[in-house]
């Protein structure tokens, strides 16, 4: 990737490609965490700038830490891949759960441990009691997903950007099996961005050169993406905050929406302290009085009208938009049969609960945001293949912009007197779904000031004429409101 980079931005460059091992490769018997130092993965590779045996090094920049990258500036992102984590599990693990036998999960990592590993015991299909242990693993991808097929773990979690890079590279070149192989029948998770944040930097390609080696600094240069350095840049400081090397129990990622950038960073820092952290939230003055939430009062909205029947759906996919679709009989029978994906974390337990496997989320930001997710080398899905199962409002909305959609529900609101009266006292008014400002947003005093979280409600209300204020997701919503409250009243 690096060389064709380099080649296009130097025509004329004849390029050689040196292969290196690591101590992190070479030490395979050991443990991550008991290995002494950092940069296991990439220390040998830069000495071999130092050295003068290469002009450029490339890392997987997840890898390298923290310190070293802020030593010198002699770096250039070249290329960044999904940043989510994946558990890919034999089938046989669905059998195990009936049995309430041990579930064993191949990791090193104390974030995969800290964080998914809670995860999977609540979004795995609850069919029995779940009971997961971690043990040790090591090797590359392709090695550990031999140790996967081999039966020696249940299942393993790995970066999904690294299977993405291999799935698009050349056959296994000494024969045997291939990633393709290896993946065909496993079943996979493709794990949430905030309940198992990625680490900083996942999925980043880093090229460096030596400070002192003036052309290479100069040819690095026009290779580098410098948004993707600044988000790179961004992450590792905040994560340097919090702790440093293998052991740490925390994730950082950047997060894009249709109006903004954020970085979030959460988990566990190096003094056992929990933590959740956002940047660039919106900015608000309120008085406590002034504000309306209607995530206070969400049961007051509407009843439910449910059909007798769910309409058919052809689609191999069902992405599942609210966890009230589920209480629908009948529903359980018909998603069986399908591949399943969830708005969001309550609606991907509640479907768990159901004992029905869900390979992914969209992280509640929205339907669109996984269109390039599904057409990822791992995933190899088309928005044509899915079918959006909501209630009959919604789903009207999005068959008219092209999309598959059935509805197994309607939406009758309840004119709850207490809520109109509250919307139209308000000042700031947050919205956790279009369908709520649809029935009550006429209440609303014209100087209102909306808010709502990313996604299609933030788009349809823009649709609407509406300027609303946006946070990335209801969860951020709730946090800044706490926070603010809570620095209110201190002052």
């Amino acid at each position: 990737m690096v060389k064709q980079k380099i080649l296009l931005a130097e025509p004329g460059a004849i390029v050689e490609i040196i292969g290196r091992s690591s101590r992190g490769d070479r030490e395979q018997h050991v443990s991550l965490s008991a290995l002494d130092g950092t940069d296991f993965f990439t220390e040998d590779i830069f000495n071999a700038l130092a050295n003068d045996e290469a002009d450029i090094a490339v890392h997987s920049l997840k890898d390298m830490s923290a310190p070293h990258f802020f030593s010198h500036d002699a770096f250039a992102i070249v290329d960044r891949d999904d940043v989510r984590d994946v558990a890919v599990f034999n089938p046989s693990v669905i059998e195990k759960i009936k049995a309430g036998q041990t579930i064993i999960v191949g990791t090193c990592s104390p974030r995969r441990e800290e964080m998914a590993v809670k995860f999977l015991q609540r979004a795995l299909p609850q069919l029995g009691t779940i009971v997961i242990e971690t043990k040790p693993i090591r090797g590359n991808v392709e090695g550990r997903l031999k140790q996967l097929d081999n039966s020696l773990y249940d299942a393993t979690i790995l970066a999904t950007a690294g299977l993405n890079r291999l799935l698009n590279g050349v056959a296994n070149p000494e024969g045997g099996l291939t990633i393709s192989d290896l993946l065909r029948h496993k079943l996979l998770m493709l794990l949430p961005l905030f309940e198992c944040v990625p680490a900083p930097c996942q999925g980043a390609i880093v090229a460096e050169a030596h400070p002192q080696n003036a052309q290479a600094v100069e040819l690095i240069k026009k290779i580098n993406n410098t948004k993707l350095l600044a988000e790179a840049y961004a992450e590792k400081q905040k994560a340097f905050e919090y702790g440093t090397g293998c052991l740490q129990k925390f994730g950082v990622t950047t997060i894009h929406t249709k109006t903004a950038t954020h970085l979030y960073a959460a988990g566990e820092d190096a003094a056992g302290n929990s933590f959740q952290h956002w940047t660039n939230l919106p900015e608000l003055q309120f008085n406590e009085d002034e504000f309306f939430s209607s995530t206070d009062c969400m049961k007051q909205f509407f009843e439910y009208e449910w059909k007798n029947e769910l309409p058919s759906i052809d689609q191999s996919v069902v992405f599942v938009a609210n966890y009230k679709s589920l209480s629908q009989k009948y529903v359980k029978e018909i998603l069986q049969q399908k591949r399943i994906w969830a708005a969001g974390t309550k609606t991907w337990l509640e479907l768990a609960k159901l004992g029905l496997w869900v390979e992914g989320s969209a992280d509640a930001l929205g339907f669109e945001s996984l269109q390039h997710v599904w057409q990822m080398p791992l995933l190899q899905m088309n928005v044509s293949d899915v079918c959006i199962l909501t209630h009959e409002q919604a789903a009207e909305r999005w068959q008219t912009n092209g999309y598959q959609a059935v509805s197994n529900y309607v939406l009758n609101p309840l004119n709850d007197n207490i809520i109109i009266e509250r919307i139209k006292a308000a000042k700031f008014i947050f919205w956790s779904s279009f369908s709520q400002y649809e029935y009550y947003g006429s209440y609303a005093a014209p100087d209102a000031i909306h808010i709502c979280a990313g996604g299609e409600t933030a788009t349809l209300l823009q649709d609407a004429g509406i300027r609303p204020i946006v946070f990335p997701t209801i969860k951020a919503f709730e946090q800044w409101r706490k926070s603010s409250i809570r620095l209110r009243s201190v002052a």
